[in-house]
C-alpha cells in the first residue's frame, strides 16, 4: 500500500481522527482542550463538553434568530444587528 499513511516499520499507521470528529461535533476540541490548558483547567472530559454545549447554544441562538428573521419576513439572517429583530 505505497502512499497511504505513514509507515511505522512494517505497518501502515491510520489517519488521525480528532477528538471533534470522536466525539460528533464541529466545534474543535483540541482547539478548547488547548485554551482550558493554559487557565490550568485541564481535566478530560471538559474541553468535549464545554465543545457540545457551544454547539447547542449557537444552535439555539440560531433558531431564534431564523424565527425572528420569518416574522419581520426576511429571507437573511443578519448577523451585524446591534438589536433584535424582532
Amino acid at each position: 500500500m505505497a502512499g497511504r499513511g505513514k509507515t511505522l516499520g512494517s505497518r501502515v499507521a491510520k489517519k488521525a481522527t480528532s477528538r471533534s470528529s470522536k466525539a460528533g461535533l464541529q466545534f474543535p476540541v483540541g482547539r478548547i482542550a488547548r485554551y482550558l490548558k493554559n487557565c490550568k483547567y485541564a481535566f478530560a472530559g471538559a474541553p468535549v463538553y464545554l465543545a457540545a454545549v457551544l454547539a447547542y447554544l449557537a444552535a439555539e441562538i440560531l433558531y431564534i434568530y431564523t424565527l425572528a428573521a420569518g416574522i419581520a419576513s426576511r429571507r437573511r439572517v443578519s448577523y451585524r444587528r446591534n438589536h433584535p429583530v424582532a
